[in-house]
């Protein structure tokens, strides 16, 4: 399947992230980073944590998918890039963004395999700044494995010093400003890929 572009249509972006069964601030965090990318024009869906929640344990030799699988990986197989939020969980990523992540060896025999060639804008969040870099390692890994780019900018949110609201608003300017800063540059690779 071509991406949006490749089709003629608008571009599309992929929202990753958030945690089950609550509306957690990686989830928040997310929305920000998509808003940004909106603001350039470009279509975004966000799978986020009752996504997430809902998504069984990926068997590779499973005969069959559920729905929520194949909606994942169709709306993967049509983005022109991503961003993936994750919660930093034990110095690295929460096992739901694993899962989610090991899904896309679906893409393995496609004419696009994986995330080749796309932008990937990478969001953390942490309670306490320990875990927020080894887990920003650990995605970019996980993006180049998948033979993604991942943006320059990733974005390190400390849940302690930067709240988010019910409405989703958050009060740290800081943490705005880089969740911005992702989204606009997943925006602005999409822009060059697609004048080239």
């Amino acid at each position: 399947m071509p991406s949006s572009s490749q089709a003629g249509g608008r571009p599309f972006v992929v929202g990753l992230g958030g945690v089950a069964g609550t509306s957690s601030s990686t989830e928040r965090a997310l929305a920000i980073a998509l808003k940004a990318v909106e603001a350039r024009g470009v279509e975004t869906r966000m799978f986020g944590g009752d996504f997430l929640g809902e998504l069984p344990m990926y068997l590779p030799k499973a005969g069959s998918r559920t729905p929520q699988e194949l909606d994942f990986v169709e709306a993967v197989r049509r983005a022109d890039g991503l961003v993936i939020a994750s919660p930093g969980y034990h110095g690295s990523i929460s096992g739901a963004i694993k899962n989610a992540l090991d899904l896309l060896e679906e893409t393995a025999r496609d004419g696009r395999v994986y995330l080749s060639g796309i932008p990937v804008g990478l969001v953390v969040t942490a309670y306490g700044w320990q875990a927020t870099g080894s887990t920003i390692a650990t995605l970019r890994s996980i993006v180049h494995a998948l033979r993604g780019w991942p943006t320059p900018m990733a974005a390190a949110i400390n849940s302690q010093v930067s709240r988010f609201g019910e409405d989703g608003a958050c009060d740290d300017p800081s943490a705005v400003t880089q969740l911005t800063m992702v989204g606009d540059q997943v925006a602005d690779f999409l822009r060059l890929k697609l004048s080239a």
